[in-house]
Parts: structure tokens; C-alpha cells; sequence
């Protein structure tokens, strides 16, 4: 007998050499349109994330915004102020959620947005995947999914493991948030190939990017043209968005300068837009050495 006789056969799972758990078929978000929201670590996905969920609010639809970063201050612009993680809470009760109600986890943010940061693993231990499992099934077993139009879950940073890429699992698509940068682009491709791996097993596909802080997009597009992959919005780097990260608001919060309309408008635009449906895109990730030769210096 060869010691490889134990290996299970892997390939065409959730990306080959995959070794992740599928979701329980009872985990599964019925109803809501779900979004997956990726990028690179400090890009602006909070941000993002907040503001589409209040963009989606004024359009009238019951929102849910799930954190899935330790640092769990995914929604802090919503509710003005960090809550209490999903995990920790969970520790407090010693892991019995029939002992939790629902305002234990969740906050009402601006404009009826339901709130609720999931947290993650203590550092250098346990998985990410976990965490977002029992976030999802404390909702469900509280009916906090049932009335729920949208659903947004905030994902730390790069995808380097299928632990933070669980909620791909849940997703009807992901979005990327990305900069006109090679850094921000590099993880975006990498963020592509892991939803073309899930996407043989899950119904997420990709909707687009978004550049973010970023005054000019010529380098996203170049990247989006060779790819097969499409830019669906552009928000440029400018003072209110940091303005409205230090005064804990969103930017529908804050007062209607031109800047801060403008922004408006192309968060409704955006959200419009994908609650209406984006395409989905198949785009063909470029492997390492071709993304240097394509963005990189002379």
C-alpha cells in the first residue's frame, strides 16, 4: 500500500488541491441578493461596503451588512461605533447561541441597515470559514435572513486561504474593490482566480471592480481588457471620503457638499446597478510573471 493511497482525490472541487468543507446545504441565504465584497488589505472595502449598504437603504431595501474582519469595524460608519463580535459573544455564552438574542449581535445602523461583525479567529489560530459559518447560521436560526432584501458581507482582504473565502460559498456575486495601482491589481487577479474556483461548485460570479481612491483608471482598464474582466464604478480619492471615515458616518450622512453628492450618486448608481444585475464575467486570470510584464516598469 503507498502512502499516497490516504490522499482524497481533490481535483475539479472548490479549485484543485482544495481542501474545504462545502456548505451544509441548511447554511444556504434564500431570497436576499448576496455580495461578496474582496480586495486588497486598506483598499477601501469597508467603506464601500457601508456605503452600499446605505445607498441600497434610501432605495428602500432591507439591508444586512456582515463583517468578516477582526478587526470588526466593517459597519462602524453605519452605527457610529465598534460592536461586539459575533465570536466573542458566542465565547460569552460558551458557545450556546440558544442563550443569545438578536440584539445581542446585531445593530441597527443608518437607515434600517442591520449590522453585524463576525470577527475571526484569535491570531495564528482556527479558520475564518468557521467563523462566517456560525455567523450565518446564528442569523438563520434568529430569521434575520428572511425579510432581508440585500445581504453584503465585508471580507478582510486578500484571499490567500478558502477560510475567508467562505462566503464566495453564499454569494450571487463578488465584487472587487481595487486601485490603480499594480499591488491593488495583483490581488484583484488573485481574488479572481479564487471565485472562478468556487464558481464550479457555487453559483457566484464575478460582477466587477471597483477603482477606489484612485484619480485615474488607465491601469485598471488595461488590466480589465486583457482579462476579459469590466470597471462598474470609479470612486476618485477625495477629502470627504476620509472626512466621513473620522466623523464615523457614511457618506449619506454627511453634509451635501458637491463632493459628497457626487459620491452619492455613484454609490446609487452602483447599487442600482447591481441589485438590477450586472453581468456575470468569466474572466481568464493571468498568472504572476504576465501581470509583471503587463503593469510593471521598464
Amino acid at each position: 500500500m503507498s502512502p499516497r493511497d490516504d490522499i482524497p482525490q481533490l481535483r475539479g472541487l472548490d479549485g484543485e488541491g482544495s481542501v474545504q468543507v462545502h456548505q451544509d446545504e441548511a447554511a444556504r441565504i434564500e431570497g436576499a441578493m448576496v455580495f461578496s465584497v474582496y480586495g486588497k488589505g486598506g483598499i477601501g472595502k469597508s467603506t464601500t461596503s457601508s456605503n452600499l449598504s446605505a445607498a441600497f437603504a434610501s432605495m428602500g431595501k432591507r439591508v444586512l451588512q456582515i463583517g468578516c474582519d477582526p478587526k470588526h469595524d466593517s459597519t462602524f460608519t453605519l452605527t457610529g461605533r465598534l460592536q461586539p463580535t459575533v465570536i466573542d459573544i458566542l465565547k460569552e455564552v460558551d458557545f450556546h447561541p440558544e442563550e443569545l438574542r438578536a440584539e445581542d449581535f446585531v445593530t441597527e445602523g443608518w437607515g434600517g441597515v442591520m449590522c453585524v461583525e463576525a470577527g475571526g479567529p484569535p491570531a495564528g489560530t482556527g479558520c475564518g470559514g468557521y467563523v462566517v459559518g456560525q455567523t450565518v447560521k446564528l442569523l438563520k436560526q434568529h430569521h434575520l435572513l428572511e425579510e432581508t432584501d440585500v445581504v453584503i458581507f465585508d471580507v478582510l482582504g486578500d484571499v490567500v486561504c478558502g477560510g475567508f473565502a467562505a462566503p464566495l460559498q453564499h454569494a450571487d456575486k463578488a465584487v472587487i474593490v481595487t486601485a490603480n495601482d499594480f499591488d491593488s491589481i495583483y490581488a484583484m487577479n488573485r481574488i479572481i482566480a479564487a471565485v472562478q474556483a468556487k464558481s464550479a461548485n457555487y453559483k457566484v460570479r464575478l460582477a466587477g471592480c471597483i477603482a477606489n481612491r484612485s484619480r485615474d483608471t488607465d491601469e485598471v482598464d488595461r488590466f480589465c481588457d486583457r482579462v476579459g474582466f469590466k470597471r462598474i464604478g470609479h470612486m476618485p480619492d477625495i477629502d470627504a471620503i476620509r472626512r466621513s471615515r473620522l466623523k464615523k458616518k457614511t457618506l449619506f450622512e454627511m453634509d451635501p457638499d458637491e463632493d459628497v453628492l457626487a459620491c452619492r450618486a455613484e454609490y446609487l448608481r452602483l447599487a442600482h446597478a447591481l441589485y438590477t444585475g450586472t453581468d456575470a464575467l468569466s474572466p481568464d486570470p493571468m498568472p504572476d510573471r504576465d501581470i509583471f510584464e503587463l503593469l510593471g516598469f521598464d
